[in-house]
């Protein structure tokens, strides 16, 4: 993999923002408390989100991360922040789905590098190689860097029909060097036996990693959802003021939850194109049998499993 301090261009944003609601009954047998996923140690002895951090930094300078976070949970990241420089923490009032939350920290980014390119990472996955799966994202950062017009959507070579994940149909291969195939198709949680004719049909699990130039994505944002765009439009002038967070407090008191996923990928599928990830295992740790099935595959049996 590349250095990435000779990589200068390059940013992320992890999500950490949600309330992780579904794997509230695992999270408070770890922690005895309703404390969010991204902050428990779910699989190993570190928080989601550091292991989500530290395997970002392989392939992205850690000063270069952004973090968006939800101020209801501040008393789970106040260690955190320490650690991370104050304008990289984009902290939302309120948790309003991937949408908002992306937008709000591509404006943040843009106020210091707009033509720069960005991946952007959930912070509630599994993956067994953090190497391999970044070694992945530097050969998406490649291939944008070539096709600047270009979003790549990391897309994971599955193993079994899921019908809890989101599916990608890849169409006509668009470059060779690192595979790349343009995006045919979403299909969002698909039943059992559609999942068993995707697989057959090499389609992907959608990782929801993606990459792109800042600029693309805020383009994405503009045609799929201007009403949301506008609303943002409105504060920019406020980012990186002490304006801001009474600014941001009022619009997310009116804008609605929105997924960026349903709401501006599938419906505006435009130059979206997908990479193969190969010899990683993965899993998205939303549902609690994911989580068990990741324990039992590690062969770990922590002590809160039988509580």
């Amino acid at each position: 993999m590349k250095a990435y301090v000779t990589n200068q261009t390059r940013h992320a944003i992890i999500l950490a923002g949600g309330d992780g609601t579904r794997l509230s009954e695992i999270t408070r047998r770890i922690s005895g408390d309703s404390t969010p996923k991204q902050f428990c140690p779910v699989i190993g002895n570190t928080s989601l989100l550091e292991q989500t951090r530290l395997r970002v930094s392989l392939a992205v300078d850690k000063n270069r991360i952004f973090t968006v976070l939800n101020r209801a949970h501040e008393r789970h990241y106040r260690d955190l922040v320490n650690e991370i420089l104050p304008e990289k923490l984009v902290i939302q009032p309120a948790n309003r789905g991937t949408a908002p939350a992306i937008l709000y920290a591509l404006m943040r980014l843009s106020e210091v590098a707009r033509d720069t390119y960005v991946a952007v990472f959930p912070s509630d996955h599994f993956v067994n190689d953090d190497r391999e799966f970044m070694r992945h994202v530097d050969s998406a950062f490649d291939a944008i860097e070539s096709r600047p017009e270009m979003t790549v959507l990391l897309g994971i070579t599955p193993h079994a029909v899921e019908s809890g994940y989101g599916w990608i149909e890849p169409g006509e291969l668009i470059a060779t060097c690192s595979p790349l195939f343009r995006v045919r198709r979403f299909w969002e949680k698909p039943g059992s036996e559609l999942a068993d004719e995707l697989l057959r049909a090499g389609c992907m699990w959608n990782s929801f990693v993606m990459v792109a130039r800042v600029s693309t994505l805020i383009g994405l944002i503009m045609v799929a959802m201007p009403a949301l765009y506008a609303s943002f439009s409105k504060i920019h002038g406020l980012l990186g003021t002490a304006r801001e967070p009474g600014g941001l407090e009022r619009l997310y008191e009116r804008i609605q939850t929105a997924s960026f996923s349903s709401e501006v990928l599938e419906r505006y599928p435009i130059n979206l194109s997908v990479l193969p990830v190969h010899g990683v295992e993965w899993s998205d740790l939303g549902e609690p049998q994911r989580v068990i099935a990741v324990l039992s595959h590690l062969g770990v049996h922590p002590e809160w499993e039988a509580a």
